[in-house]
């Protein structure tokens, strides 16, 4: 279990939720911190999100304790 700041602490977010580290590392890999801020700050939003959608079909199906590497973007 990680946590995660919906609003970044380096925009001023204090509150923090429950992530598994796959899902934690892949928003930080998909998203910056700015685009974070802007228009992901609610967890329908990031669910939404095209490329976090494609991983969340693609890890539902993984046992609970799966890990892969997490691909930076470029």
């Amino acid at each position: 279990m990680e946590w995660h700041h919906p609003l970044p602490k380096s925009r001023g977010g204090r509150a923090v939720e429950p992530l598994h580290p796959i899902c934690h590392r892949t928003i930080h890999a998909t998203l910056t911190n700015a685009q974070l801020a802007r228009a992901y700050t609610e967890a329908a939003a990031l669910r939404a999100q095209p490329d976090l959608a494609r991983f969340l079909g693609w890890i539902a199906d993984k046992p609970p304790d799966f890990h892969a590497p997490t691909r930076r973007r470029r």
